[in-house]
């Protein structure tokens, strides 16, 4: 279970940075999200979301 949620929040903040970059522009494309700033505010929610479950993460594993 503790692996399942470190890989979790790895892949939460890979897909957002993703997400972030086709959001604004600087990862170039033709897809639907490319130049889309909605992509970059869910990509920054996705990584903050990521964050948080990696820091909830770390400090389990230091309790106990």
């Amino acid at each position: 279970m503790i692996r399942s949620r470190t890989i979790l929040a790895i892949i939460l903040i890979a897909i957002g940075l993703a997400w972030i970059g086709q959001g604004t522009g600087l990862l170039k494309g033709t897809g639907f999200m490319v130049g889309d700033p909605k992509w970059a505010v869910i990509g920054a929610a996705a990584v903050v979301a990521g964050i948080a479950l990696g820091v909830l993460e770390i400090r389990r594993r230091r309790q106990a």
